[in-house]
């Protein structure tokens, strides 16, 4: 599976089926830091749980649907995080016919370790602190790579202080001394 840009000439010459798909970041809280979950699947591809809607499906239902069923994570064990919601685009090829998926990705925190993953979809799975991720993930999948930077920025918001203004320095004769920075003489 590889990831390309939309619209891309390989996409223009083949059939093309565009499909839209749900799933979740998952991340949980351990001694070391904030780990996000990653499935294996063959090829060096490693990525988030996430599958197909079933017909009339929400895409939060789906998402939470597929979580289950790749994982065993259940909704219950899970805290979806509010106002959490990123994207991700991928173009393959299947045979002569060429993929186009939008994948919709919420944010969950669990506190479920263990998970046993469904070997007919993937082969391997593993907690990964953010930048042990972002070199499993590697450098073919840019889009999986901006969506775990958008999740670790929304559980860290980095503190930005706006640069305090450092007030001008008074004159010294302002501050009782004269020009010479020596206090002025008593008259």
């Amino acid at each position: 599976m590889s990831q390309q840009p939309a619209e891309s000439e390989e996409m223009k010459r083949v059939a093309t089926k565009k499909q839209v798909v749900a799933g979740f970041v998952v991340y949980r809280k351990t001694s070391d830091g904030v780990k996000f979950l990653l499935l294996y699947r063959r090829g060096n591809y490693w990525n988030f749980p996430k599958g197909h809607f079933k017909p009339g499906e929400r895409s939060i239902d789906a998402a939470l649907r597929e979580l289950e069923e790749e994982t065993g994570i259940k909704k219950s064990e899970l805290r979806i995080i509010p106002n959490f919601r990123a994207y991700e685009r991928f173009y393959f090829k299947i045979g002569n016919e060429g993929i186009y998926d939008t994948v919709i990705l919420f944010l969950a925190e669990t506190h479920k370790a263990d998970i046993r993953i469904r070997p007919r979809e993937h082969s391997g799975f593993g907690w990964f602190l953010y930048h042990d991720a972002l070199n499993v993930i590697g450098k073919k999948y840019g889009d999986t790579k901006k969506v775990l930077k958008q999740a670790d920025d929304f559980l860290h918001p980095r503190q930005r202080h706006p640069a305090r203004p450092v007030p001008p320095k008074a004159p010294d004769h302002a501050r009782g001394k004269g020009k010479e920075g020596k206090e002025p003489l008593a008259k």
